[in-house]
C-alpha cells in the first residue's frame, strides 16, 4: 500500500524528468556531433536568464528526490522489521494459546 510519501516522491521525480527534458543541449545536436561541431564540449558556456534557473531547479529537485529515496527506503525497513517483530510475538502467543488448549486435555 502507498503512503503519502511516496505519492510525494512520484510528483519530484517527474518534476526531475520535466526540469531535465526543459534543458537546452550544451552542443549543437545531431549534426554537431558528426560533422566535429560538437568538439567544445569543455568550453565555458555560462547558462543565462531561464536556462539557469531550470538548471537550478533541476539541480535542487534531484538533491530532493535523492533524499527522499533515502529516507523511503529507512521508512520502509523500519516498518518491515516492526511487522516482523510482531509476527513473531503473534506466532509466539499463538503458540502458547495452542499449549494451553493441548495441556488440557
Amino acid at each position: 500500500m502507498l503512503q503519502w510519501y511516496d505519492y510525494i516522491f512520484v510528483i519530484v521525480a517527474l518534476v526531475v524528468i520535466v526540469l531535465s527534458l526543459l534543458q537546452g543541449g550544451k552542443s549543437e545536436g545531431a549534426s554537431g556531433a558528426i560533422t566535429g561541431g560538437g568538439l567544445n564540449v569543455f568550453a565555458k558556456t555560462k547558462e543565462r536568464g531561464s536556462e539557469k534557473i531550470i538548471s537550478w531547479l533541476t539541480f535542487g529537485f534531484a538533491v530532493v528526490f535523492l533524499f527522499m529515496a533515502l529516507l523511503i527506503m529507512v521508512l520502509n525497513s523500519v516498518a518491515a522489521s516492526q511487522s516482523a517483530a510482531e509476527s513473531s510475538s503473534s506466532s509466539e502467543a499463538a503458540a502458547a494459546a495452542i499449549r494451553l488448549l493441548t495441556a488440557s486435555f
